[in-house]
């Protein structure tokens, strides 16, 4: 499990258009928000990305990157990015399913062709959201176990602006006994 301000799984992928994500190395201030999306066969996926790269220059402002990361190998992806029409959204792509699994992501198995016709990969993960700050120590999260109900990227802008200007430290740390 995860826990908040404690370190997160290592990250690093490659990304559209060459080079590779790291996360040990954001490049932002304040850190990086992470989307993992289910793949180009998710209809949900493409509604929610799309509403990431609306917001994606919102949460520059603030300091924070965003990355949109999926199982899907490159040309997936980068039907993907095409679909929302990404200009300021990152894109990774060809996530091993065992790292899904150290992020706490859920896997599930095909069940063929969606509803937009695109076959689902044999195994894909779930989604989930996460933002990790600068040192890479896990502030938020958020796991699904479907593609339905996901947060708001909106009231994570919210949220944030709040925790930027109260110093709010992430919650849920305490591991011990209860």
């Amino acid at each position: 499990m995860l826990i908040p301000r404690q370190k997160t799984p290592d990250l690093s992928l490659p990304m559209l258009g060459g080079g590779q994500f790291d996360l040990s190395q954001p490049g932002t201030p304040r850190g990086t928000v992470i989307a993992f999306y289910r793949g180009l066969h998710c209809p949900l996926c493409a509604t929610y990305l799309k509403e990431l790269e609306r917001l994606t220059p919102e949460f520059a402002k603030r300091g924070v990157g965003t990355i949109a990361i999926s199982s899907d190998a490159e040309e997936r992806t980068k039907a993907m990015a095409d679909k929302i029409e990404a200009s300021h959204l990152r894109f990774a792509h060809s996530l091993p399913l065992t790292l899904a699994r150290d992020w706490g992501l859920y896997i599930s198995t095909s069940r063929g062709k969606t509803s937009i016709g695109i076959e689902e990969p044999a195994l894909f993960s779930e989604p989930g959201l996460f933002m990790v700050n600068a040192d890479q120590t896990l502030y938020y999260m958020s796991v699904q176990t479907m593609p339905f109900v996901r947060p708001h990227f909106s009231e994570l802008l919210g949220a944030l602006d709040f925790a930027i200007d109260k110093g709010y430290p992430a919650r849920g740390e305490y591991t011990g006994a209860v």
